[in-house]
């Protein structure tokens, strides 16, 4: 089955097509000869960080490999990652085994990636640097009264401020820095958890992806904290007890983060002054989202 190069999202920059147990990819037409090479090192950059991670062996999840960068022709073929994307819809269907090793899996992946290049000194990390802070300043000062309750305003007015001042001390480690439900799919028939997409790996915060967007749909952060701190090699580096004040202040932060990215980005398309009847639907969807997003919000807050 080959994806309808007509219909690929707009800021894709890959078309694939599944041959059985494998994919083959391809940038899209459109791309330039200058964004087809950052493409190919795109997918050199993928491939050195699978290998890393695949070289570690650990059984209990997957990493579909990338068998080959075909440099003439712009392609890579790599192994098919089977499943559906883990969200939360699909988390609650499963039995409780399934998901006691959905959690064990994770924590090993996350674990295996932190420990299998060194980790960094500890440092201060302000988390508000970890979002458009002052998109999200300068729309609750100046436009959210135009769409929003003073009750809501003074929700929005709390969380900006305590985000702005929340500081902790973390350490940077190997991460995959992208774990939201579209990289993590999970098979149930064959009980298997695959994590794909490794372009964006790097050194990061240690507990992003801890804590990551997969983390907060499942509501498995702190399982996935406990498990993490033991299993990992104590000798590398240290962590924080799961049940200490610190450590539930970052999860809640961290997880606040996801959410406020959310938020900013549905503030930033709504329009003051909409020039037609779709722009005023466009407004109210965006405006019933940021709602449901600040319930969240206020969940995390109790």
């Amino acid at each position: 089955m080959t994806e309808n190069i007509e219909k690929v999202p707009h800021g894709r920059e890959s078309y694939v097509s599944y041959y059985g147990e494998y994919v083959l990819k391809r940038p899209l037409p459109r791309l330039g000869d200058a964004a087809r090479e950052q493409w190919l090192a795109k997918q050199r950059k993928t491939k050195d960080n699978i290998d890393i991670i695949r070289g570690v062996g650990n059984p209990v999840y997957n990493i579909p490999q990338m068998v080959f960068i075909n440099d003439a022709e712009y392609q890579i073929l790599e192994e098919r990652a089977f499943g559906e994307p883990l969200t939360a819809q699909l988390f609650e269907k499963l039995s409780r085994r399934q998901k006691v090793e959905i959690v064990i899996s994770i924590a090993n992946f996350l674990v295996d990636m932190n420990e299998v290049r060194p980790v960094k000194d500890w440092q201060k990390h302000k988390i508000s640097d970890e979002i458009k802070f002052a998109r999200l300043d300068n729309f609750i000062n100046n436009k959210m009264a135009r769409w929003f309750s003073n009750d809501e305003m003074r929700l929005m007015d709390r969380v900006r401020n305590e985000i702005g001042m929340f500081e902790y001390t973390t350490r940077p480690a190997w991460s995959h820095c992208d774990l939201n439900p579209g990289n993590v799919l999970y098979d149930a028939d064959r009980s298997r958890l695959s994590f794909i997409d490794f372009a964006e790996a790097d050194y990061h915060f240690i507990y992003r992806d801890i804590f990551s967007p997969v983390a907060m749909q499942l509501g498995v952060g702190a399982r996935i904290y406990q498990e993490y701190t033991s299993i990992h090699n104590t000798d590398l580096f240290d962590m924080p007890d799961a049940d200490s004040e610190e450590v539930k202040k970052i999860m809640k932060y961290r997880l606040m983060t996801v959410l406020l990215r959310r938020f900013i980005k549905a503030a930033d398309d709504l329009r003051v002054n909409p020039a037609n009847e779709k722009s005023v639907k466009n407004n109210e969807d965006k405006v019933a989202f940021m709602r449901g997003v600040m319930r969240e919000i206020e969940a995390l807050e109790k």
